[in-house]
């Protein structure tokens, strides 16, 4: 069954940075795009980043664009998110999401329903 399990998430103080790590398994990892979201407390859900399987095309919203990295070891079956330059407004539960295809267009990877998996979720919080 697929799995996808976040890691790397904790306190961090603005300016700061870490870096988050999607295990995946039970699905050939390197077939498909992924991406990753996040859902501060009181809103709703936010893509984040998206990166093609083969890790050639990656994309990000502007909130973050500039300041966070998206990649993937395809041997490894991990997805990476680093995160530089923390905000306070970064806080919030991160997930990562397998997409059901190997690349999205345009305005797509933003779209939930381009995801049919989702993992649990790792907790960032950003204060001082």
């Amino acid at each position: 069954q697929v799995q996808l399990v976040e890691s790397g998430g904790g306190l961090a103080q603005p300016g700061g940075s870490l870096r988050l790590s999607c295990a995946a398994s039970g699905f050939t990892f390197s077939s498909y795009a992924m991406s990753w979201a996040r859902q501060a407390p009181g809103k709703g859900l936010e893509w984040v980043s998206g990166i093609s399987s083969d890790g050639s095309d990656t994309y990000y919203a502007a909130s973050v664009k500039g300041r966070f990295t998206i990649s993937r070891d395809n041997a490894k079956n991990t997805l990476y998110l680093q995160m530089n330059s923390l905000k306070p407004e970064d806080t919030a539960q991160y997930y990562c999401a397998k997409a059901m295809k190997g690349t999205l267009s345009g305005g797509s990877w933003a779209a939930t329903n381009e995801y049919h998996y989702w993992g649990q979720g790792t907790q960032v919080t950003v204060s001082s």
